[in-house]
């Protein structure tokens, strides 16, 4: 079994920070890339930034420059520094993973999904 996990959403002014965390954890044996989607009401879910086991990470358009990701070594744990914030910055925010875990005598590569964060960027 894999859980992913978020933590570190909530209200925040424009122009702040804040910090994500998600960690995996389970019966992993590696894990693949892990990223994160944001999603508002009457909106497909929208990926924000990811990293990979290469340490190269990808961001959107409308977050470069402003977020960082980052993850922790040995890999269990990404991070999302927000900084800058704008109100079209709000919605619940997921964390994903491609992680590669231990099976029935085997090895799967499956996705997992977190349960959302809120951010909330308001005055």
């Amino acid at each position: 079994q894999v859980r992913v996990a978020e933590s570190g959403g909530g209200l925040v002014q424009p122009g702040g920070s804040l910090t994500l965390s998600c960690s995996a954890s389970g019966s992993i044996f590696s894990i693949d890339l892990m990223a994160w989607y944001r999603q508002v009401p009457g909106k497909q879910r929208e990926l924000v930034a990811n990293i990979t086991s290469e340490d190269n990470p990808v961001y959107s358009e409308s977050v470069n420059g402003r977020f960082t990701i980052s993850r922790n070594n040995p890999w269990n744990t990404v991070y999302l520094q927000m900084n800058s914030l704008k109100p079209e910055d709000t919605g619940v925010y997921y964390c994903h993973a491609e992680i590669t875990s231990y099976g029935l005598g085997s090895l799967q590569e499956s996705n997992y999904w977190g349960q959302g964060t809120q951010v909330t960027v308001s005055s």
